[in-house]
């Protein structure tokens, strides 16, 4: 007799989205609900973290009941409950994770307190078939990293951002041209309208941070201080469209000519060390794309041309799975489950949590 494939409802609050899903082992996701925050935070021009807790909290229960009549079953039905409990947001955080220990309490269910990076890492896992050990780009608003994913638990980093976050220089950098929030889609939009190119790169040259060094790690912080400072030394400071649109065009070239550059060495370093394993077992060296970033088609495609090149494979979540979901927690969820490694109901919240705990820290800010 078969065993009854196992559910799980994931939660996620990290940030500014309020997300629930209930997934089956058989990577049917049954349900997954999103509430953006965007109209509670647009008038700030970026997330304010007690706006955010709120919300959470005010929308939770919601959620869950929702979630739950969209896949059609009752809490009775759910093997486990996985909840973020890290990094992020701590007010989001703790919304998200008492409320899954709630349900894990009272249904007497297994709680799997989840590192929200991992969900991001593990999508691909979710969405396919892909085996470890991969490289994984995670490229989102508060991180940016290069990881060797080799199992459930287990990464290798292998380079980090030493300031500021991807998606994070993408936002500041749109909100300095007078784009509207969120800013990283605005931007991409606008860059797309650019007329002239080849122009837009002459009139606004941007540096392309640690191009040419052979270690796999990022920096921003100083592509966007040159964006501000191409602002400050237009006439008046004023923005006309094409302005913006250059500007942007430049940003964006810009930032796909230094990732190039950053993952090249990062696809060097990976394919060195698993080549043993990879030839071994017969697996395809791959390269996941993850995090809310990862939704640029720019970026996309420059690594889709990257990988080619090294006969790699090539994994980007739908763009539905970027950015923070639900989905994501509850297949961690699952993964976690099916080798026995669940949580004690007194697990703390994190704000800190990075997926290699034996990496060095290297952020300067």
């Amino acid at each position: 007799m078969n065993k009854p494939l196992k559910i799980v409802m994931g939660i996620e609050s990290s940030c500014d989205e309020t997300a629930v899903a209930i997934v089956r082992e058989d990577k049917k996701i049954l349900s997954n609900l999103i509430l953006s925050q965007l109209k509670e935070h647009k008038a700030f021009g970026g997330v304010v973290p007690e706006i955010a807790a709120r919300a959470h909290m005010t929308h939770i229960d919601t959620l869950i009941q929702s979630a739950l009549e969209d896949a059609g079953i009752t809490f009775q039905d759910l093997d486990a409950v996985a909840a973020t409990t890290g990094p992020g947001l701590i007010g989001g955080v703790m919304v998200g994770m008492m409320a899954g220990k709630i349900i894990a309490a009272t249904q007497d269910i297994p709680f799997v307190g989840v590192n929200h990076l991992e969900g991001h890492a593990l999508t691909a896992r979710l969405t396919e078939n892909v085996e470890f050990p991969y490289l994984v780009l995670l490229v989102s608003g508060g991180h940016t990293q290069l990881l060797i994913a080799q199992g459930v638990g287990q990464y290798t980093r292998l380079g980090t951002t030493l300031d500021d976050a991807l998606g994070e220089c993408f936002d500041k950098s749109a909100k300095l041209m007078g784009l509207p929030y969120p800013g990283g889609p605005n931007l991409e939009a606008i860059a797309q309208t650019c007329k002239n190119p080849q122009k837009a790169i002459e009139r606004f040259p941007l540096p392309t941070p640690l191009k040419g060094r052979k270690d796999c790690n990022f920096s921003f912080s100083g592509l966007k201080t040159a964006v501000r400072n191409h602002i400050e030394k237009l006439p008046n400071g004023n923005l006309e469209r094409d302005d913006i649109t250059d500007l942007a065009y430049a940003f964006e070239t810009t930032v796909v000519d230094t990732l190039k550059d950053r993952v090249k060495n990062g696809i060097h370093q990976y394919l060195s060390t698993c080549a043993p394993d990879l030839k071994n077992n017969k697996k395809r060296p791959t390269l996941v794309v993850c995090g809310g970033v990862a939704a640029n088609t720019p970026i996309r495609v420059m690594l889709q041309d990257l990988t080619h090149a090294h006969e790699m494979d090539f994994i980007a979540p739908p763009l539905s799975l970027c950015s923070d979901n639900g989905a994501m927690i509850a297949w961690v969820g699952i993964e976690r489950l099916l080798i026995g490694d669940v949580s004690a109901l007194d697990m703390a919240a994190r704000p800190r949590w990075p997926l290699d705990p034996e990496a060095e820290a290297l952020r300067r800010n």
